[in-house]
């Protein structure tokens, strides 16, 4: 059974930092790109970042410069490090697994709350 698991959400003021993990089990972690979805309030779902099997990312524009996505192959674990953090952060921020040349995630996490308030 395949399981993301996503911890490291919370309350954070503006310019702070938080730092999201997504434990993978139940997967062969190595041949899947791993991505990080986010849902506002009111809102569309995004693409926050993603990363390939071969450790190249991408970033949504409002994010770049300030988000890092990471993966280590051997923890089967992705990493959202999220500095100068901004009120329009605030979401459920929300793991993907999906496979090589497949156009959307096949596998999701439940997401964890990130709020970024004063």
């Amino acid at each position: 059974q395949v399981q993301l698991v996503e911890s490291g959400g919370g309350l954070v003021q503006p310019g702070g930092s938080l730092r999201l993990s997504c434990a993978a089990s139940g997967v062969t972690f190595n041949i899947y790109a791993m991505g990080w979805y986010r849902q506002a309030p009111g809102k569309q779902r995004e693409l926050v970042a993603g990363i390939s099997t071969a450790g190249s990312t991408n970033y949504a524009d409002s994010v770049k410069g300030r988000f890092t996505i990471s993966r280590d192959n051997a923890k089967n674990t992705v990493y959202l490090q999220m500095n100068s953090l901004k009120p329009e952060d605030t979401g459920v921020y929300s793991c993907t697994a999906r496979l090589s040349g497949h156009m959307w995630p096949s596998h999701w996490g439940q997401g964890t709350q990130v709020t970024v308030s004063s």
